[in-house]
């Protein structure tokens, strides 16, 4: 059996991009959670990771850290599934935008912090988030224009590229970061989904509190 250890549903972007992935796409896995920012956290962790961080995939003898990786492994792992794009364009545009949402980004980041449980009401983050924000809106139109038109998702059907910018779907939810119409259609699209509603109950349920988190 695949394990994927992950971090708390209510704050772990990256634990969220391949869990998600894979309990949509119905890849079986045993789940270890290990709570962040405890005591004992980073001894847990080092006991599975050497990367000393969350997510980690094991399968078998082979051990993937981070979660774009996990993502590129699984879709080498399951190519019937489908998890890039099948056409080379859009399977290059869809590795290209995961990268931007990978390495990018880092004033939402910052200011924003995932936390699938919280509503904040609609209110300046400054010129940076605002940026980053108007960035992402309009690399979903684009994607969407050019892609989107065989599903709601940004390449049609559900791929990586998704499961990479859920942690983002999260926050414009948390945080009501845009009225764009094409931005809150594919929000909803991807909180629709039934792997989503299932970390986020998770992630309700937590009974864990990280205060650097709960940034008002």
């Amino acid at each position: 059996m695949t394990t994927l250890v992950i971090g708390n549903k209510n704050y772990s972007s990256w634990s969220l991009r391949p869990w998600l992935a894979m309990r949509h796409l119905g890849i079986p896995f045993e789940e270890v959670l290990i709570p962040l920012d405890r005591p004992d956290t980073k001894e847990r962790i080092r006991a599975w990771s050497p990367s000393g961080r969350v997510p980690l995939l094991i399968d078998g003898d082979v051990r993937v850290w981070e979660s774009l990786a996990i993502l590129e492994y699984l879709a080498d792992r399951h190519p019937e599934l489908g998890l890039w794009p099948r056409d080379l364009a859009a399977r290059a545009h869809a590795r290209a935008v995961a990268a931007e949402m990978h390495a990018g980004f880092a004033a939402l980041r910052g200011r924003c912090p995932m936390n699938v449980r919280r509503r904040v009401p609609h209110r300046d983050h400054g010129p940076e988030v605002a940026a980053d924000v108007a960035r992402i809106v309009t690399l979903w139109h684009e994607v969407r224009g050019r892609y989107g038109a065989s599903g709601p998702f940004l390449f049609g059907a559900f791929t990586a590229a998704d499961a990479m910018y859920a942690p983002v779907v999260s926050r414009f939810v948390t945080y009501d970061l845009t009225d764009d119409p094409v931005a809150r259609a594919y929000v909803e699209a991807v909180t629709a989904l039934p792997a989503y509603a299932a970390w986020q109950k998770s992630a309700e349920a937590e009974p864990w509190v990280l205060e650097a988190e709960e940034l008002d």
